[in-house]
């Protein structure tokens, strides 16, 4: 076993010590899709609706990747049982279209989609250590809603927030509220969860899906519909969704304090967030 595990087109070995073709178009154009979940007791957590954006994501950008659904669950699997005991462990995994020349054209018959995977011990955030966002014009493409491996735009952010002394950055679009750089937002207000619609300019986060049906499971009602940078910045309380996180409350954007006045509803979507990994994860 292994502290830190890779995997490449069915080859598992310590992460630092993996290779991987110079060839492979994921180096050249980003030229694949990514998933990502956390693993407790060695169960990847919610890993169906992990698998069904994946190859809806595979869909989208038309590679064609052949390995099924229980084929991916038992090699990444494979990954996950070869890593030390961890209380948590971070999975991640990407497809790319192949290993080929460098060409902007598909390449042609012949060239299969590569398998990529790590697995490293997590943290989960603290759920009652809040975070602090910054805001950014959304300048990145319109196809959000894959979760491509083109990610520039949102490193560029995620950097932006870090110097800044926080921990996320909230995009928008003119005044609308889009996503953050690497997790869906949402607000509460006036007793309902709001939240973006999963359009061409969010990816539809697992995590984000999960809390709608949370909400409407204790009785807080939904409502997916575009909202803006003022109604974000009066919101009883934002929330910040990830697999790698969960559900967090914010209390800053761009320095200035917001949220804190629906604590009962945000605990009760927090604490059924919890017992449903906690309850999904336990073998």
């Amino acid at each position: 076993m292994w502290k830190t595990v890779g995997y490449y087109n069915g080859e598992i070995g310590p992460l630092e010590e993996m290779k991987i073709p110079m060839n492979d178009r994921a180096l050249y154009f980003g030229d694949g899709i990514y998933e990502a979940t956390c693993a407790a007791n060695r169960v990847p957590f919610a890993i169906e609706d992990h698998l069904d954006r994946m190859y809806n994501s595979l869909r989208l950008m038309e590679i064609p990747f052949q390995m099924d659904r229980e084929q991916v669950k038992a090699e990444l699997q494979k990954v996950i049982d070869a890593a030390e005991d961890s209380p948590i462990h971070f999975l991640y995994w990407q497809v790319s279209r192949g290993i080929g020349p460098r060409d902007h054209v598909f390449p042609g018959p012949g060239v299969e989609p590569t398998l990529m995977a790590y697995v490293k011990p997590h943290s989960m955030k603290p759920l009652d250590k809040p975070f602090r966002l910054i805001s950014m014009e959304d300048i990145r493409f319109k196809l959000c809603n894959i979760k491509t491996l083109n990610l520039i735009p949102s490193v560029l952010a995620n950097q932006r927030a870090a110097e800044a002394g926080c921990d996320e950055a909230v995009f928008h679009r003119g005044s609308r509220v889009t996503e953050c750089a690497h997790s869906n937002v949402s607000i509460l207000k006036d007793g309902v969860l709001r939240t973006a619609p999963t359009d061409e300019l969010i990816l539809p986060g697992i995590t984000r899906k999960h809390l709608l049906a949370l909400a409407g499971e204790n009785g807080i009602p939904t409502l997916e519909e575009p909202f803006s940078m003022v109604e974000l910045m009066n919101a009883d309380e934002i929330i910040v969704t990830s697999s790698s996180a969960l559900c967090m409350r914010v209390e800053a954007v761009d320095n200035i304090p917001v949220g804190g006045r629906d604590p009962g509803r945000l605990k009760v979507l927090q604490d059924a967030y919890l017992a449903k990994f906690r309850r999904e994860t336990t073998k």
